[in-house]
């Protein structure tokens, strides 16, 4: 290598050379210099003795491969809170508009399945074996109670039907009920026992059922007023007041065979 050459081969140090003879700490021939409190002087020609410049010049570190970069992976997209909280918001208004309309439309569910026209008769069998119709009760205001024993909203309903029968039988209320399931007479007289049932209960039958528009959904009560004729009618689980609405327009009806007004006899309800 020429002398003025750069190396990118590191120094192992920094040897110390005479600008002037040449003289170098490296050649063992050549005498060291006496190094004074300046600068070291050349004990053969008596010249400052410079240090060797680092000709080291550092290579460029070299560019990994590009499968070796770490590559970016995006972020998995992630709904935001409120976007949530507007579906939800959105499905509990479409829910309570769907139920609303149902409510509204309730009166003509109440004209398809005969409002103002007889309600159909039948004679099914009690729990005890024995025989009842609808129209042994003429004169009286019946709550035509379709239920199951499955039926969980039936299970909220019932209690209410044995208050008002309670409250309202010794005015000519009388709370029917008429199972339509398969469970058996057994069952049915367990579940009427543990919810105090203090009315008729009936074993249905289908034919029953379509008669009074085929029961789409249970509880469903059909209101019967005195001359045998339906005032009104509520399809699934309703609440109390909405019954006992229903329960005290039927109580106002007159009795086909005696003409006589009830009015009064619900005036202070």
């Amino acid at each position: 290598m020429l002398m003025g050459e750069k190396s990118n081969e590191q120094p192992l140090d920094n040897t110390q050379w005479c600008s002037k003879c040449g003289a170098s700490l490296e050649n063992s021939g050549a005498p060291r210099a006496e190094v004074s409190a300046d600068t070291p002087i050349c004990e053969v020609c008596g010249a400052p003795i410079a240090k060797l410049e680092s000709h080291y010049a550092p290579e460029p570190p070299a560019t990994p491969p590009v499968s070796e970069i770490p590559q970016v992976v995006p972020a998995p997209h992630r709904r935001s809170p409120l976007a949530l909280v507007v579906v939800a918001l959105v499905a509990v208004a479409m829910l309570y508009f769907g139920l609303h309309m149902a409510r509204k439309s309730a009166p003509d569910h109440v004209a398809a399945a005969g409002y103002g026209k007889p309600a159909p008769d039948f004679t099914l069998e009690t729990l005890d074996g024995k025989s009842m119709s609808l129209s042994s009760l003429r004169g009286k205001a019946v709550l035509v109670n379709f239920w199951a024993t499955w039926c969980g909203p039936c299970k909220i309903e019932t209690p209410w039907l044995v208050e008002l029968q309670k409250q309202y039988g010794e005015q000519g209320l009388q709370v029917v009920g008429v199972a339509m399931d398969d469970s058996g007479k057994d069952e049915i007289s367990r579940f009427a026992k543990e919810m105090g049932m203090n009315y008729p209960v009936l074993l249905g039958k289908e034919a029953v059922g379509d008669a009074y528009g085929g029961v789409p959904a249970l509880p469903e009560s059909f209101f019967v007023g005195r001359d045998g004729k339906i005032v009104d009618r509520i399809i699934g689980l309703r609440d109390r007041q909405d019954i006992e609405d229903s329960v005290k327009k039927a109580l106002k009806t007159e009795s086909a065979s005696t003409g006589t007004n009830t009015t009064s006899l619900i005036a202070q309800q």
